[in-house]
């Protein structure tokens, strides 16, 4: 698709309201363009691979997958879930649990390249540490 550059002055909330427009593959493109944006800004001397690792690092959980998710915890935590609901939750564990081991082996290799501290890492990133009690 051919594209034509126009500029024009447009508000953040108007911004979003044509962000929220977008479809969730579009959608997903969009913010890790937003993510690589704020990389270089907020550090334009980061190296390529540091660049692909904090990508790693932002990268969410697509909405439609963490809502589902958030339901049918919800309903584990209320005891209304099928059996059928109960393989979908496990299901979708493991596809939060993969996310989070990239996010970490990421976090990792990160601070191994800065030869620095995990948590200072972390904290370089503003990424709370989280304890499992």
């Amino acid at each position: 698709m051919p594209t034509v550059r126009v500029e024009v002055e447009i508000s953040r909330d108007e911004l979003m309201k044509a962000v929220e427009q977008l479809s969730p593959g579009d959608f997903s493109l969009f913010l890790s363009q937003v993510l690589a944006l704020r990389a270089r800004r907020e550090a334009p001397s980061l190296s390529a691979s540091e660049s692909q690792l904090l990508l790693r690092i932002n990268q969410g959980l697509p909405e439609k997958i963490g809502r589902r998710y958030d339901e049918l915890i919800a309903k584990r935590q209320a005891e209304t879930l099928s059996e059928m609901e109960l393989g979908e939750l496990l299901h979708l564990s493991d596809v939060v649990e993969n996310l989070e081991a990239g996010r970490l082996d990421a976090l990792a290799t990160l601070a191994r390249s800065r030869g620095g501290p995990l948590g200072e890492v972390m904290a370089d990133l503003s990424i709370p540490h989280r304890c499992q009690d």
